[in-house]
């Protein structure tokens, strides 16, 4: 992950990265699009908890759409580094196909 800024959020590539229990959000609010991740499995190794199973969606952002009609793509990935990869790819290309 990149560093923390500001107000001690997290960024990744240049774009905020939050934490709420099992979910991350990734990009800013603002955007026409964001991406929300679920972990969905993870598996306890020593002192720490990994990631096995995550949900990616890529979400529209626009308030004029309903609820089930703002996920524009989905997958799962089997860990939170490959999900992220795939999040990086989907959100600046949605960005900047306006």
């Amino acid at each position: 992950m990149s560093d923390v800024k500001n107000n001690g959020i997290l960024m990744y590539k240049g774009k905020p990265l939050i934490r709420k229990d099992n979910l991350l959000y990734y990009g800013f609010f603002d955007d026409s699009h964001i991406i929300m991740m679920q972990v969905m499995e993870s598996k306890e190794e020593k002192d720490a908890k990994f990631a096995t199973r995550v949900r990616v969606e890529l979400q529209s952002t626009d308030p004029n759409v309903k609820y089930r009609d703002r996920v524009l793509k989905k997958t799962e990935k089997p860990g939170l580094f490959t999900a992220m990869d795939v999040a990086s790819v989907w959100l600046e290309r949605a960005l900047t196909s306006k």
